[in-house]
């Protein structure tokens, strides 16, 4: 789980509204709305809302557009290295997460719980209520709305090339019961339909292939770099060493060799919910 925390403190926002504080006080001075402020920094109208308003965390060239734009003194940059709490991601995650948003190819096997990218709330409210040490109630709130915020990258991206592989048996764990694995499945399947999206189900017949060594993810930035993104346990690394990149691209091409093409992975899925 991706982005969930990796302890037991709850983390809060208050340096987030407090930024968003700050960005719309220079947005007024200058004498801008947020329409107007939009394509000077090239981030749509509803970023800069959520980034004002403390739900969304500013990635860096938004604050240094705005800086820019607004002739914020410097006021902007200075705030934005105090942000060092993003509320419901896990401190190593963020890094990946900020990546992410930015990504034109993203590519992600898993074996251990479907992608957050793709969960129901009710699916991941389960996956939280059994996190051990138990979380409480404003971690678990905390945790979906920012699995919630995150999902936005398969709607608001439509020219990143998504790549999923995931694990048959997790379909089939009925996690949250069996209305919430039917539930589920027909969310991930309405996820995979748009033509950036592509969805494969690596299934229980094949007894082996080049995952063996547990879940992973990569992606592309603007500048054409690859890196890499493993997760163990209460941990994750980003990984940008060409070498091990490297590793990682050719077992993820293997993968997709080896898994479900994406109209028998759908056909599979359907199996599964009727079977529920």
């Amino acid at each position: 789980m991706a982005d969930s925390t990796s302890n037991n403190e709850p983390e809060y926002a208050d340096s987030l509204k407090t930024f968003g504080a700050v960005v719309k006080v220079f947005r007024e001075r200058a004498g801008l709305t947020q329409e107007e402020l939009a394509p000077l920094v090239r981030y749509s109208p509803q970023t800069i809302a959520s980034i004002e308003q403390g739900r969304r965390f500013p990635q860096q060239d938004f604050v240094d557009r705005s800086e820019d734009v607004l002739d914020a003194f410097g006021v902007l940059r200075a705030a934005a290295k105090y942000l060092a709490r993003r509320k419901g991601l896990a401190s190593w995650f963020r890094q990946w997460a900020g990546l992410e948003e930015q990504a034109i190819s993203l590519c992600t096997y898993e074996c251990r719980v479907v992608p957050g990218l793709l969960q129901t709330e009710a699916y991941a409210r389960s996956v939280f209520h059994n996190r051990v040490p138990p979380l409480a109630d404003e971690q678990i709130e905390a945790q979906l709305t920012a699995r919630q915020e995150r999902q936005r990258l398969l709607r608001d991206r439509p020219n990143t090339a998504i790549s999923f592989i995931i694990e048959e048996a997790l379909f089939r764990r009925r996690t949250g019961g069996a209305d919430t694995m039917r539930e589920l499945i027909g969310h991930v399947l309405e996820c995979a339909q748009p033509r950036n999206v592509e969805l494969q189900i690596m299934p229980l017949g094949q007894e082996c292939h080049a995952g063996l060594e547990g879940a992973m993810q990569l992606l592309e930035t603007p500048d054409h770099q690859w890196l890499g993104y493993c997760e163990v346990q209460r941990s994750g690394q980003l990984i940008s060493d060409r070498k091990e990149v490297s590793v990682l691209q050719m077992r993820y091409a293997k993968l997709r060799s080896q898994a479900l093409t994406a109209e028998n992975s759908a056909s599979l899925l359907k199996q599964i919910r009727g079977a529920l």
